[in-house]
């Protein structure tokens, strides 16, 4: 269960503890197999450990303020027109749309940059192998360490926004826009919808 935000933000403010010296081994002492791998640190794993993510906080109001007009000038278009009716009728139960008042309230938006590909020290453009998917896990991960923080978010995919967010942010172009999560404590007039979940009889297969 986890702490009401009252406590965990006292916990929070007054916790000392040092993170713990986690042991590593050297790679080239022993031999490893896949089964020594293991998220100890607090990292995700990677294809090839390119680790191809870039997170961007943002904090500063007036940014946060820029990122949410160009959200909501390109949600609008999507509603009205490139999302087509059925699209919009299947959210519709979820109460959104292009309104996005969040994006200025929450205290943190992190912006997950996907790297298509990286560079070798030379300068020749080095292979990032399952860039989408190494980043999907580390988003998981991440919204894992939130939810565990007592804090609170909504994954959300700023569909036509990528572009003109990463020109805003000063990023390279070889980095694409996967997600934006705003971050905070949860208001006190919060809701959730009362959605239903899928069983484990309905998601798992034994063999």
């Amino acid at each position: 269960m986890l702490r009401s935000s009252r406590s965990q933000r006292n916990m929070l403010s007054t916790s000392r503890s040092p993170t713990p010296a986690i042991p590593r081994r050297k790679w080239l002492r022993e031999r490893r197999n896949f089964m020594n791998f293991s998220v100890r640190d607090g990292t995700a794993p990677s294809g090839a450990h390119t680790e191809p993510w870039t997170f961007v906080v943002v904090k500063d109001p007036d940014r946060k303020h820029q990122i949410r007009e160009i959200i909501e000038e390109e949600e609008e278009i999507n509603y009205m027109r490139r999302m087509g009716p059925r699209w919009v009728t299947d959210v519709k139960k979820l109460r959104t749309n292009w309104i996005k008042e969040y994006l200025d309230k929450a205290p943190v938006l992190i912006l997950i940059f996907k790297q298509v590909h990286g560079f070798a020290a030379n300068g020749k453009k080095k292979t990032h192998y399952y860039h989408e998917i190494s980043v999907a896990i580390a988003c998981g991960i991440l919204l894992a360490a939130l939810q565990n923080a007592g804090l609170v978010t909504v994954t959300t995919t700023p569909l036509n926004c990528g572009p003109r967010l990463r020109e805003l942010l000063g990023r390279p172009p070889h980095e694409k826009l996967l997600m934006l999560l705003p971050v905070g404590y949860p208001s006190k007039e919060a809701t959730v919808p009362d959605l239903r979940r899928k069983t484990l009889g309905e998601i798992m297969v034994k063999v």
